[in-house]
């Protein structure tokens, strides 16, 4: 293992699991807890890399699956590798294809020996195994890959779950097998729906392969939200507490805090920007349509308790205006301003858990 990696625990919360830490990589650290940006095809929609610094992201995201089909890992590799084609030196994660398995379920075929789906580019068939997933993440470069995985829908039989989260293990020791740089940390991934003996036995047979880091997935799929707290409340524990933990594709405000006080570090979402595109801003875990009536002649800030460069500069009437013009601007605006909040969100408790009133300062988040 690259000596780069590592995870320092620097406290806990007395009533709840919640923690406070630093994930080293080689691209700098990442203080935990923290919202992770998704920029699916090495860019956050919308967005320059001083504009995402700004918001204050350490880590960003981005899709194999996707810049396997444009441009192609070996043009990122020529350029030097993720960090450099998208010009962002800070810390990077490239998910492993396995959410497509989930996703594209109409365009692809599962077998043991990998997943063949239909390019939705240009109808082409596609083959990607747990090595060809390495081999790809491998060209990118990013700081951590995750394995390749099947991620069961909701709902699904015991018995699929049973088989998709065994193939999840199998696959994942391949992944171990055909990674082969120390400067990436692969993370495994914990399967097994909505059954918690299943998610149990999985995590086990995880914590046993001594990984870097351990990512929960196959929530956010479809169950409803008791569900998802309930799924993440009963694995997050179960993982090395002196291992980073991940939890994937979740990004609400209760969510992650219910999340954190379940012992989850890390969080990606689309969340922000998609709101973003869709003219809706995050204003303190409330969601605001900005094409409404109400904020054409309001002159005051966003959310004036935000620091963002959006909420320093610009009006609700004014984003209301280029939202409703349908203006470009008003989308990299809001963008701005919905990761912001939550990566700030994300930082206020963590600063809460470290001065022992988290439960004080956001238990409600945790009522029903």
């Amino acid at each position: 293992m690259d000596t780069s990696f590592s995870f320092q625990l620097q406290t806990t919360c007395r009533h709840t699991h919640a923690r406070v830490g630093v994930f080293s990589t080689p691209h700098g650290p990442v203080e935990t807890p923290r919202f992770m940006p998704v920029g699916t095809l090495a860019n956050v929609k919308t967005l320059t890399p001083d504009q995402l610094r700004g918001t204050g992201a350490q880590m960003v995201l981005a899709n194999t699956y996707h810049l396997h089909l444009q441009p192609g890992e070996g043009i990122v590799a020529e350029a030097g590798g993720l960090h450099r084609f998208m010009a962002w030196d800070g810390p990077m994660l490239t998910d492993s294809g396995g959410f497509q398995v989930f996703s594209l379920s109409e365009m692809r075929t599962v077998a043991e020996e990998g997943v063949t789906f239909r390019s939705p580019r240009d109808g082409q068939m596609i083959h990607l195994s747990p090595e060809r997933s390495i081999a790809i993440q491998n060209a990118l470069g990013a700081d951590v890959i995750m394995a390749f995985d099947e991620c069961p829908p909701y709902p699904a039989s015991r018995e699929d779950v049973i088989e998709a989260t065994g193939r999840t293990f199998r696959w994942l020791k391949r992944c171990i097998s055909a990674h082969d740089r120390s400067d990436q940390a692969l993370f495994g991934i914990v399967q097994g729906g909505v059954y918690p003996d299943l998610r149990e036995f999985a995590a086990k047979q995880l914590a046993d392969l001594d990984l870097i880091g351990y990512a929960i997935g196959g929530v956010s799929v479809g169950e409803p939200p008791e569900l998802i707290e309930r799924i993440v409340q009963a694995t997050a524990p179960l993982l090395p507490a002196e291992k980073p933990r991940y939890l994937m594709g979740v990004g609400t405000h209760r969510e992650i805090v219910q999340a954190i006080a379940a012992g989850v570090d890390l969080f990606d979402c689309v969340i922000p920007t998609r709101l973003a595109r869709h003219a809706n801003a995050l204003v303190q875990g409330e969601r605001w349509n900005m094409r409404n009536a109400r904020f054409r002649q309001d002159f005051s800030p966003l959310d004036p308790q935000c620091g963002c460069y959006t909420c320093q500069n610009f009006t609700r009437a004014y984003l209301s205006h280029l939202l409703r013009s349908q203006e470009l601007l008003g989308y990299t605006l809001l963008s701005i301003h919905n990761i912001t909040e939550l990566v700030q969100f994300t930082q206020r408790i963590r600063q809460a858990i470290l001065q022992n009133c988290f439960i004080e300062e956001f238990g409600h988040w945790l009522k029903s």
